[in-house]
């Protein structure tokens, strides 16, 4: 747990003091635990992802930042990292920096694979080779024998990247396996290959103003027995655009939400399908406040009724 001087040294430096010890109260409640179906693991609810403003920081080697990130991470209490290849230099720096700080066996990695060129694998199947040599460098950068998680990133070539890592998964150097998409024409592909494959986690966008997961691809993730790691829980920025300068709704106090960020993780969180929320961030502050989304209570059904309301009442982005 962290104490107070660390607690307020990952906090702007603004705001009450009696605001800031409410928010430190609060910080020492336990993360919320999910387990990974079919198993007896259980991960924290909250975790962090290395695209957008993490890949930036990765690509100008900014190793300050990420070790503060990772230190926020670890010392509240999460575990899992979620990263890619295809996030430029976020896989590498933050293996790099992990290993520093003897986090490498403290974090469960979670990477993926896609040679296949772009959405949906556009530009012909993956090359069976190229495919390999991809995962065999994420095992180099992460510095595992073992890694945690690799999921088909955006359903590239399923029958070819799939079955790669079905064949690694049984020799025993994967633990779990998935695929992943962020693009909602592509849900119904994925809905099948949760069907017809002995995979463990999905990777998805779900997010209070995104809700379309709900009624095609969680229902059967809780059937199947499948792990769902969460994306884009603030929309990218569409949700920060959205609600501006707005104060968080006083209502959010019963569901020990004090910032937009929780607001909007615990509204995701509280779908009994979802595992695992990775929102990614560069900054240390952020991560700790991210992390607020899987402490204490999180909202019921007639709660979330009420936040999406209250978000659907707001101007969307560009209106």
């Amino acid at each position: 747990m962290l104490s107070r001087r660390e607690w307020l040294s990952l906090t702007l430096a603004t705001g009450a003091a009696a605001a800031l010890d409410r928010a430190w109260l609060s910080a020492q409640q336990p993360l919320i635990m999910r387990p990974v179906p079919g198993t007896n693991e259980r991960l924290p609810i909250v975790g962090l992802g290395s695209s957008a403003t993490f890949s930036n920081i990765a690509r100008k080697e900014d190793l300050a930042s990420i070790s503060e990130v990772l230190k926020a991470l670890v010392s509240g209490g999460g575990t899992v990292f979620d990263t890619a290849p295809g996030y430029g230099a976020s896989e590498e720096v933050a293996g790099r920096v992990a290993g520093t700080l003897s986090y490498t066996d403290k974090i469960f990695w979670a990477t993926k694979v896609n040679v296949a060129g772009g959405r949906g694998g556009g530009g012909g199947g993956a090359d069976p080779t190229a495919a390999r040599a991809q995962i065999d460098q994420s095992f180099a950068r992460l510095k595992k024998p073992k890694i945690d998680l690799i999921q088909v990133h955006n359903l590239a070539d399923i029958p070819t990247q799939l079955g790669i890592l079905k064949e690694i998964k049984q020799q025993g150097r994967i633990r779990y396996i998935g695929v992943t998409t962020t693009f909602d024409q592509q849900y119904s592909q994925i809905v099948d290959i949760m069907r017809k494959e002995p995979i463990d986690f999905i990777g998805i966008d779900y997010a209070i103003d995104a809700r379309e997961a709900e009624e095609s691809i969680l229902p059967v993730a809780q059937e199947r027995k499948i792990a769902v790691m969460v994306y884009q829980p603030f929309g990218r920025n569409r949700l920060w655009n959205r609600v501006g300068s707005q104060p968080v709704p006083d209502y959010a106090k019963e569901f020990d939400a004090t910032t937009w960020a929780q607001f909007f993780i615990k509204f995701v969180a509280s779908h009994p399908a979802v595992t695992v929320v990775t929102p990614a961030t560069s900054q240390a502050k952020n991560m700790t406040d991210n992390l607020g989304g899987g402490r204490g209570r999180l909202p019921d059904a007639a709660m979330r009724k009420r936040m999406i309301a209250t978000i659907d009442a707001l101007p969307a982005p560009g209106k």
